[in-house]
């Protein structure tokens, strides 16, 4: 069960959600081709984003697992100004895949999981992290941002 929560699994869940509501429930066309093809630059951003940052924790070798023991803290990479990169990455890449659609319906599902993701994610996160690292991650939380 916890393997079908980790963000990455909602990820895709909510990128099949959007597909079946632009189709079935898109509730106002926003734009035409090829101004939604647009959205791949968008979505390939996002996607490069939170790859990178994939990559970075696999260097440091500490753990991934939303749910799981932090293995260390680092302000490499994007972390210098946020503390999410990989949600950020996340939530871009839904951004341009809502382009690419063209409707509205797709925004409404990438709101829903910038929600999910901020409210309960992050929050999980984020004790994990202050019990670990205590004083040092509270200095780090005061100085980066959670998003931007």
């Amino acid at each position: 069960m916890r393997f079908l929560i980790l963000p990455p699994v909602v990820l895709v869940v909510t990128a099949i959600v959007m597909v079946l509501l632009n189709q079935y429930v898109p509730l106002a066309q926003l734009w035409e081709s090829p101004y939604r093809w647009s959205g791949i630059v968008v979505l390939l951003i996002g996607l490069g984003i939170a790859q990178w940052h994939a990559r970075l924790f696999h260097r440091l070798e500490t753990n991934i697992d939303t749910f799981g023991e932090p293995g260390s803290l680092t302000r490499q990479g994007l972390f210098a100004v946020t503390r999410n990169p990989m949600y950020l990455g996340f939530i871009i890449a839904l951004t341009g895949l809502a382009v690419c659609l063209g409707s509205l319906a797709p925004f409404l599902a990438t709101l829903c999981f910038a929600l999910l993701v901020n409210f309960w994610y992050i929050p999980v996160e984020e004790r994990n992290m202050q019990r670990k690292f205590g004083q040092v991650y509270l200095d780090y939380k005061a100085e980066v941002r959670r998003w931007l």
